[in-house]
């Protein structure tokens, strides 16, 4: 493309769907791997979360993409010989493509530096403890952190507890001693690289950290389209003084494209050079809370024009729209939002309330109720108002 200095916001609104996927229109027929793939190609990472009042976070973005699909057709490319992703922390803990994981080995070997305090504690005071647990993983696994804490002899003192456990199995996966090779009930499988990585993966040279940065800056930039520095480097959580200078050195390449855009005011934009913006974008999907589209609030806004906010934490009289809200995507505009929740017990998708943000074109309602019905079905639930 040519090189652009101003993007309108319809412009960046467009870019941005665009290289998140929301350009195409869903499979007519069952999407399959070359679907999976295409969607990883544009976002990179799925983030993973706990929560579970509608479906697993990490289901949600490829519904969101691709409509009604079968959830085995992500378990199989993350959990099954030969994998095509693995878990690890990108943005928070993601599933990602196996060939991302020589970019974050740099993140492992800074664990010492990086990791959270509680793990470097047990690792630095007990490393006896963090030993005899890669080698009951090294010679039992797959194991989670519960089967540990049952085969872990345990002392009356502080640091034999099944916290302590599970804060050293946490170290060795955040150190890459040992990778995810699934989940059982949600929690996670626990093995050596040498079990869950393909072999091409584990022998792939290790690259300088600032190659890898800018590998993870690349991935980042496709999957925004447009996007300010702070926003690059929240993708994969990158450290803020290597950003910056990464993000320099790809502006300097030519790769990142500096951008004024309409509404960001003082805001510096960085259009992927690579980035397509069409003339009009014909989405409709609810997108879930842990969607990298939403990753960061500001850029929802200065996008969008949508405030948006997980009201999970927030105590039941301070919430403004309600405890689990999806944004409605429609067209290349954030329309309306509902507050959702799966009664499986009674087989029902309860929408608790919706709204219908102001200035919505005439049509949200019945598209937002068609689209819920869709969404209700490949839950396997009836839609219940």
């Amino acid at each position: 493309m040519s090189p652009r200095q101003r993007l309108s916001a319809s412009e960046a609104r467009r870019a941005a769907l665009a290289a998140q996927g929301f350009d195409r229109p869903r499979p007519s027929g069952e999407p399959g791997g070359w679907d999976l793939r295409r969607v990883f190609g544009h976002i990179g990472a799925l983030q993973i979360d706990s929560v579970n009042v509608v479906e697993r976070a990490h289901y949600l973005p490829l519904y969101s993409r691709l409509g009604p699909y079968r959830r085995e057709l992500l378990d199989a490319a993350s959990h099954r010989t030969p994998r095509k992703l693995f878990e690890y922390w990108g943005h928070e803990a993601s599933l990602l493509p196996v060939a991302t994981q020589p970019l974050l080995r740099w993140r492992m070997e800074r664990a010492a530096e990086d990791a959270w305090g509680s793990m470097v504690r047990v690792q630095r005071e007990r490393p006896e403890l963090v030993e005899e647990v890669f080698a009951r993983i090294s010679d039992h696994g797959p194991l989670t952190a519960a089967d540990l804490s049952q085969e872990t002899p345990r002392r009356t003192g502080p640091w034999w507890d099944w916290s302590d456990s599970k804060k050293a199995v946490e170290w060795l996966f955040w150190s890459g001693r040992i990778s995810s090779a699934g989940r059982r009930n949600f929690q996670r499988l626990y093995d050596v690289p040498e079990r869950v990585l393909p072999r091409a993966v584990l022998d792939a040279p290790t690259p300088d950290p600032a190659d890898a940065q800018r590998e993870l800056l690349r991935i980042a930039a496709r999957g925004l389209g447009v996007a300010a520095e702070p926003e690059l480097r929240d993708y994969f959580r990158l450290p803020t003084p290597e950003s910056k200078q990464r993000v320099a050195e790809l502006v300097e390449a030519g790769e990142l494209l500096p951008v004024e855009v309409e509404g960001w005011g003082r805001t510096q934009g960085y259009l992927w050079h690579g980035a397509r913006v069409p003339r009009a974008i014909d989405a409709r999907a609810l997108i879930g809370p842990f969607d990298s589209l939403l990753w960061v609030r500001r850029r929802l806004e200065r996008l969008f024009g949508f405030s948006y906010r997980l009201e999970i934490y927030v105590p039941a009289p301070k919430r403004v729209h309600g405890y689990y809200v999806l944004p409605f995507l429609l067209g290349d505009r954030l329309v309306a939002r509902a507050d959702l929740k799966a009664d499986r017990k009674a087989g029902r998708l309860l929408v608790r309330a919706q709204y219908i943000e102001p200035g919505a074109p005439a049509e949200t309602g019945p598209e937002l109720a068609a689209e819920l019905a869709t969404f209700a079905g490949w839950l396997g639930l009836e839609l219940s108002s």
